[in-house]
């Protein structure tokens, strides 16, 4: 495709550069190489995972690359002794904020722990959101009720993070509820 579009370049109006040619060309060999070491690391990844063998991969929307991040961040379960202890390791549980009579009415998400853990379940609540019935329920329900989409994604989130604990801990596979 590059060549075509090379060749049609240069039967068009404009000048030759022998410069820009060897550059595009070096650029798709880089591009070529980049794409076969990805290939050979999600192959790695595969593996790892077809190895752990975790109910994580049964959820509707997470697959292998997604329940491997979320894996990593996590590491052993068994270091929390409940989903609301991974919740704030996460940094997903909101914040309180109390000086004598003054209350916090806004509760904001604290925002520490593993940012990393944070943008993975994130993102696979938005694909569990749009693969499970049950979650996109959950999500149409969060909205109803006013909430911004994000707020409602948290809601989510922290229901997914609840679900996540309790197959990990189990061992079993995830089963949808219709």
């Amino acid at each position: 495709m590059a060549v075509e579009i090379r060749d049609a370049d240069r039967q068009s109006i404009g000048s030759q550069m022998p410069a820009k040619s060897l550059e595009l060309q070096h650029t798709i060999r880089l591009i070529r190489e980049l794409d076969t070491k990805i290939d050979e690391i999600e192959s790695a990844i595969q593996a790892i995972m077809d190895e752990l063998q975790s109910p994580i991969t049964t959820i509707p929307g997470i697959g292998f690359r997604m329940g491997a991040m979320i894996l990593a961040e996590v590491g052993d379960f068994s270091r929390f002794d409940s989903p609301d202890k991974l919740l704030a390791y996460a940094g997903m549980s909101p914040s309180t904020y109390q000086s004598g009579q003054l209350k916090n009415c806004y509760p904001h998400m604290e925002k520490r722990g593993s940012r990393y853990l944070r943008y993975a379940l994130y993102n696979a609540t938005k694909y569990v959101c749009l693969w499970d019935p049950t979650f996109a329920a959950y999500l149409a329900k969060k909205r109803a009720e006013g909430k911004h989409y994000n707020v409602a994604i948290s809601h989510a989130a922290k229901k997914l993070v609840r679900l996540i604990f309790a197959l990990e801990k189990s061992r079993q596979p995830y089963r949808m509820t219709t």
